[in-house]
């Protein structure tokens, strides 16, 4: 991986030639403002060793462009959306659609439903033409518009669609596997000569996604989470000796698990997959949680203790599924079901009576409405994705670094995953908050 200034060069389909029709800014509140492609985002906010390679790292700023590439008369986009479901993926669809439309004067808009099987000819999915009217009133709703799926289509089949279809932009929104796919489209049409633009949006609760310091639906679904814990915290006062156990979404960073206890300081442990924990002896999860009650009724305080677990915690404590899911990644182990299990049976063994409740809402919180927060966050990425797609940009994904919106390269994206540093600052006041030692 290169460690020079150029590591997040954006690659462009060529120069862009057309004044843009956008309005531009001369009094408060008439118009937009230009941005170059020279105007940059650090990726460090403050001074460092000017030897340290990261120093010259910085990021194209994402905005609208004076001259755009694209012919907005002529111009046909598509739109997909992948994998599981995220508050929010209505919202960039209809900005999306606004944006081309009432700012660009772009009239052919398709949706390609159900993911990237929406490309391929055998599954006979139908492709929506996407406009204002049809689109208007969609962010009330959760879920997309244009359903999803998961798993790798072929590549070669997706870009054979694009070129009957004369699609010359195609808007990717989604996470890690979404994005993957992109780039190999993109990939694949500059194999072929072809002007067609590829952005991403990145969607994903998880918020693991690189080089974006947040993502859109993670605000809602740690929000909504927060509810659960306050639920889950009553539930276990409410009983003699009463534990809550709740599951939450993370399936390789803990980033909902952990907020959610920052948001809610209810929680006497957090186990996230970046920090592996004991179960068992002296500095294991059970033998704590016993003692936390102990303490509680000899400080004659309400016996009880709130656990959340990520959903990719402690996959080390259980037996591999030995399967993949249709975009393969491992099927992990029930880690909920799991620890559930594993509390009763610890606290019978030491014949103490407890009152056990297992909560897992993952799936109500990620078919919601994107809450206002989100929304607004939603607005900004729709709209800086369409501005660099006009502006011929391509093999791109909308960012968001120290306060500002980013282009950055696929390739950079797809490299790796966001995940806690337990080392870090964040993960302290997370561990202050529960009570927690280190590494239960």
């Amino acid at each position: 991986m290169s460690e020079t200034s150029d590591k997040f060069e954006i690659e462009t389909l060529g120069k862009s030639r057309i004044p843009s029709p956008l309005p531009l800014f001369n009094q408060p509140g008439s118009g937009f403002q230009f941005v170059t492609d020279e105007t940059k985002v650090m990726y460090y906010s403050k001074f460092v060793d000017r030897s340290d390679p990261k120093s010259l790292w910085a990021f194209q700023a994402a905005g609208p462009r004076e001259k755009i590439y694209f012919d907005p008369s002529k111009v046909r986009v598509g739109m997909v959306t992948c994998g599981g479901l995220c508050p929010g993926l209505n919202n960039v669809i209809r900005t999306i659609v606004m944006q081309l439309n009432y700012h660009y004067g772009v009239k052919y808009i398709f949706g390609f439903k159900y993911g990237y099987q929406g490309f391929i000819a055998k599954y006979g999915h139908d492709i929506l033409e996407l406009t204002p009217e049809f689109v208007k009133d969609i962010h009330y709703q959760g879920g997309t518009l244009l359903s999803s799926s998961r798993g790798p289509q072929d590549i070669e089949e997706i870009v054979d669609c694009l070129e009957r279809r004369m699609v010359s932009i195609l808007f990717c929104v989604g996470g890690d596997g979404t994005l993957t796919g992109a780039h190999r489209i993109a990939q694949e049409i500059k194999k072929r000569g072809l002007k067609i633009g590829v952005v991403g949006v990145p969607k994903t609760i998880d918020n693991d996604i690189r080089y974006c310091v947040k993502t859109f639906g993670f605000e809602t679904a740690f929000a909504k989470a927060v509810e659960s814990i306050q639920a889950a915290h009553v539930e276990a006062y409410g009983s003699p000796n009463g534990i809550t156990l709740v599951k939450l979404m993370g399936r390789d960073s803990g980033f909902i698990a952990a907020n959610t206890v920052l948001a809610c300081p209810d929680v006497n442990f957090v186990l996230v997959p970046e920090v592996p924990f004991k179960l068992e002896g002296e500095a294991g999860l059970l033998t704590h949680v016993e003692l936390l009650m102990h303490q509680k009724k000899k400080a004659n305080r309400h016996p009880h203790a709130v656990v959340v677990v990520a959903e990719g915690a402690g996959q080390d404590l259980l037996s591999s599924t030995g399967t993949t899911d249709a975009s393969g990644n491992v099927r992990y182990g029930d880690i909920g079901v799991f620890l559930r299990d594993k509390i009763k049976t610890y606290f019978k063994s030491k014949e103490m009576e407890i009152n056990l409740k297992y909560i897992e809402p993952s799936y109500m919180i990620r078919s919601l409405p994107a809450n206002p927060h989100d929304a607004i966050f939603c607005y900004y990425l729709a709209d800086h994705a369409v501005h660099a797609a006009m502006a011929g940009k391509t093999d791109l994904m909308i960012g968001y670094w120290n306060g500002q919106f980013t282009h950055v390269p696929l390739k950079e994206v797809i490299g790796g995953r966001k995940r806690i540093d337990p080392n870090s600052d964040f993960w302290r006041q997370v561990l202050a908050c529960t009570g927690q030692p280190h590494g239960t």
